[in-house]
């Protein structure tokens, strides 16, 4: 799967690229909750490594054709 987010770039929650995961409440909710991809607390600030995001997206991705039938 190819990467969606800059590998070498740290993003903010108030980026736009961020918005493919969820609006900036949502990710607050997850790092409450201790889900979604890792991030980083730079001061009061927070930021998500590229890595980390491509990271929690390839391991959100369902291949069909493996799943059981139902």
């Amino acid at each position: 799967m190819a990467d969606i987010y800059d590998n070498d770039r740290i993003f903010f929650p108030e980026d736009r690229e961020l918005r493919v995961l969820g609006s900036t409440e949502k990710l607050a909710q997850w790092r409450h909750r201790n889900t979604g991809p890792a991030f980083i607390r730079i001061g009061r600030r927070i930021g998500y490594h590229g890595t980390d995001l491509n990271a929690y997206l390839n391991a959100q991705r369902v291949d069909p054709s493996t799943e059981a039938a139902q």
